[in-house]
């Protein structure tokens, strides 16, 4: 059965479909030794190759799903070369994984780590649906306008920001749950407001909450990585 060779690459757990088309772009990725056009499919028979190496069916192992608490200075990215406190380096897993999203170097706190390219995906297209929750520090006393006006929406980047749940939790502290990810939304909409963030930490993304020290790493239970597909089912209908 022909596979898209974006699909191929995630489903043997080399790289999300994303990463799998920017390969393709970049020539990297080869079919029976030609390049191929995104979109292209393969068969079980043909011959596909990043960068020299052969990739097979046969190479998929067992999925693997991890919680990590991310250090600030790490830089969420499997880019060895560009950016030396990669997230990867920093674990060490001693199989290939790749981070589901992004935080930002200055901020800490959840993210997941996968092999499984399909989840990847389905987290990715659900975007918009599923929660974010943070724990926010700025650099002057906050008050009820600002949790007000965080809360209906902030113009950043041409845009207004979505309604969100924002709740004070000390004079400079606040905690915001976000349905959407623009670009470093929460530091963007402080800036607009005329705060600077100093401490930005992630402590939970749907149903799982970050409960490990930071730079260290857990698995999803099999209750949390099935409350979890159950979510991502519901938020895939939603955005279709």
């Amino acid at each position: 059965m022909a596979t898209r060779i974006n699909k191929y690459l995630s489903e043997v757990g080399f790289c999300s479909r994303r990463r799998a088309d920017r390969l393709i772009e970049e020539g990297k990725v080869t079919i029976n030794g030609k390049v191929p056009e995104i979109g292209t499919k393969v068969e079980d028979s043909d011959l596909v190759e990043v960068e020299g190496q052969r990739i097979e069916k046969s190479m998929k192992q067992k999925n693997i799903y991890l919680a990590f608490n991310k250090p600030v200075g790490i830089v969420c990215t499997t880019n060895k070369v560009v950016e030396p406190n990669n997230i990867i380096d920093f674990i060490k897993y001693p199989k290939r994984i790749f981070p589901i999203g992004r935080l930002d170097k200055p901020s800490e706190g959840l993210i997941f780590l996968t092999n499984d390219g399909d989840i990847v995906n389905k987290i990715l297209r659900a975007r918009n649906n599923h929660e974010k929750e943070y724990i926010v520090s700025v650099n002057r006393p906050i008050n009820r306008k600002f949790i007000q006006t965080m809360s209906h929406g902030v113009e950043i980047l041409g845009t207004i920001t979505k309604n969100c749940f924002v709740e004070q939790l000390g004079p400079n502290k606040f905690k915001i749950i976000l349905t959407q990810g623009l670009n470093r939304q929460i530091r963007r909409m402080c800036e607009t407001l005329g705060y600077r963030v100093q401490t930005l930490k992630r402590v939970r993304i749907m149903n799982i909450k970050l409960d490990v020290p930071p730079g260290k790493y857990r698995k999803f239970t099999k209750e949390e990585l099935l409350e979890l597909n159950k979510l991502l089912e519901k938020s895939l209908k939603t955005f279709d």
